[in-house]
């Protein structure tokens, strides 16, 4: 009997060391661990993960007790530990070829502008067009708009078209506009401008909008390759700021190469793919013959516009810009004829896909709410979760209905502080004081999920948890914060950044918070954010990157902090 005993009793003692799940794969230990669940189990102390998932979240003592002869340890070192950043709104392709083109967002005057060009002209064969970009005239000292003669000197074998870092205007030099075929008597595409010389009507090599698109169809499509090569370029971008899925606004030429790194198990982001919402009717075909539902790739969403941007002045608005009274902005040509916008969504909503569009201006977001609800009502409840792209201005009598009609705000902080430096010129304080309403929308209900819009802003989610917390304009001129009352608090921002995102991406189920069972996403942060002076924040670095249980960022010592 004794013998009995003494056998139960080992058999208990090795159980009590031995816990379900043991061993782990990997444990993250000394951190403080914020892991989105609310009450008790919003903090911890230690995570671990067993294949893709996380099997525990709790006290250090019981995660030790899973680590065996092959488990690996990371050690926190007292940084934040957080579910991976989940960016709700790139253009992630873009992303990777701007790394690997020229980049202007150091052109601080109209003279970097120039030489980036043409040092980056030099590098290239003659013929072999330049893009990329991410100007910004609003901080150059004359804010004047570029023309094609800045750079026609130095660029007369480079055919250029290089957009601003909103994306809804670029400039042509003189080689691109003619290849195009863009002359004085070219008219104005329908949602778009050639801005024009007015003393002699000719083209500055400004375009906005659809008219871009002249310019587009001459530039040659990337091969297979080079939009291998730019993916592998963002993804390393956000594996090193600890993004570890992203919605991407993209196409229907970038899907094969995501298909084949998924395939070959080399995508080391999570995408959930978007494509063009004038191609409904493709993707319905699509999702019904062959959906991509797959841990590391989905598609199922469709991404449409309403109007252009405020830096570009064709946001469209209720009244005309303070500082243009002739213009209330452009349409985009995807809602003319009117009604046209309804029908699309209609088609996309009774096939059970998702749908996310950008409006910028008050008018432009009141008039998608409009559509939205009258879709809404024709086909009836379900969990379609609308989104809104940016809802950058709103009046305040729409925002309650965000909440009220279940439609998602898909925001980017960080174009309130860059924006904000000028916006006020544009709109005046009186309308700006709605303007990213990151407060106002919380305040009455509406889901917030946060995204970079990246490269139209950096990709880095400190910057955007800055941004939003902050206010803080990048040139220092509010330090109370742009429209202060729209603040919110870090715990609010990191929100938005993780489990509001999964929710905006129907994978909240998932992705988003740290408890067992959910994929393991995670990042480790180098330090505490919510023991740090916000000014401080920009300075901290990601020191490890998890994405369904495997490292796939290191922090080594050499790298600059996250937030450069």
């Amino acid at each position: 009997m004794r013998r009995f005993a003494w056998i139960v009793g080992c058999s208990f003692l090795l159980s009590c060391a031995r816990p379900p799940g043991y061993p782990a794969d990997l444990v993250i230990l000394n951190g403080r661990v914020y892991t989105m669940e609310p009450g008790p189990e919003s903090l911890a102390e230690a995570v671990a993960i067993r294949g893709d998932s996380i099997l525990y979240v709790g006290n250090a003592a019981m995660a030790k007790r899973l680590i065996g002869p092959q488990t690996e340890v990371l050690d926190a070192s007292g940084g934040l530990v957080l579910p991976g950043f989940i960016d709700a709104h790139t253009h992630f392709f873009e992303g990777g070829f701007q790394l690997l083109g020229v980049e202007l967002r150091d052109a601080h005057t109209e003279w970097d502008f120039i030489r980036l060009i043409a040092e980056h002209a030099r590098r290239l064969r003659p013929g072999q067009w330049i893009t990329g970009g991410n100007w910004d005239h609003q901080q150059w000292p004359s804010r004047q708009l570029p023309r094609k003669e800045w750079i026609d000197s130095v660029t007369s074998q480079t055919p250029v078209f290089v957009t601003r870092h909103d994306g809804h205007m670029g400039l042509a030099n003189s080689l691109a506009l003619r290849l195009a075929g863009i002359t004085r008597r070219t008219p104005d595409p329908p949602g778009g401008q050639i801005v024009r010389d007015p003393e002699t009507g000719e083209p500055t090599g400004i375009l906005k909008d659809a008219a871009m698109d002249l310019v587009y169809r001459v530039i040659p499509e990337p091969t297979f390759e080079e939009r291998m090569q730019a993916l592998r370029a963002a993804m390393r971008e956000a594996n090193r700021l600890g993004v570890t899925a992203v919605h991407n606004m993209g196409s229907w030429a970038e899907l094969p190469v995501l298909d084949s790194l998924d395939r070959r198990g080399e995508l080391t982001v999570r995408l959930y793919h978007f494509m063009p919402l004038p191609t409904v009717d493709s993707l319905i075909a699509f999702e019904r013959r062959t959906p991509l539902r797959r841990p590391m790739l989905k598609t199922g969403g469709l991404k449409g516009f309403v109007d252009g941007s405020l830096g570009s002045s064709t946001a469209l608005f209720f009244d005309p810009y303070t500082d243009d009274p002739t213009n209330r902005g452009l349409p985009n040509a995807m809602i003319l004829p009117l009604g046209r916008l309804d029908s699309l969504i209609e088609r996309a909503d009774r096939a059970g896909l998702q749908v996310a569009i950008h409006a910028i201006g008050d008018s432009a977001n009141k008039y998608l709410l409009d559509v939205y609800a009258r879709v809404a009502e024709r086909l009836g409840n379900r969990d379609r979760r609308f989104r809104i792209e940016h809802a950058q201005h709103l009046r305040q009598s729409e925002i309650p209905r965000f909440a009220r009609q279940g439609v998602i705000a898909s925001m980017q902080p960080y174009h309130a502080i860059d924006d904000g430096r000028w916006a006020d010129s544009r709109i005046g304080p009186e309308r700006a004081r709605y303007t990213y309403a990151f407060r106002s929308l919380l305040a009455s209900g509406a889901r917030l999920a946060f995204g970079s819009d990246w490269p139209v802003a950096p990709l880095n989610p400190i910057l955007g948890l800055y941004a939003a917390v902050t206010r803080r304009t990048l040139d220092g001129r509010h330090p109370e914060g742009w429209v202060p009352e729209e603040k919110i608090s870090l715990a609010e921002a990191l929100h938005a950044y993780t489990l509001a995102s999964a929710y905006a991406g129907f994978q909240d189920d998932r992705l988003g918070s740290l408890r067992p069972g959910k994929w393991a996403d995670i990042v480790v942060l180098d330090e505490d954010l919510f023991r740090l002076d916000p000014e401080a924040w920009p300075q901290v670095r990601v020191r490890y990157t998890i994405v369904g249980g495997r490292v796939v960022y290191r922090l080594t010592g050499r790298e600059a902090p996250a937030g450069q």
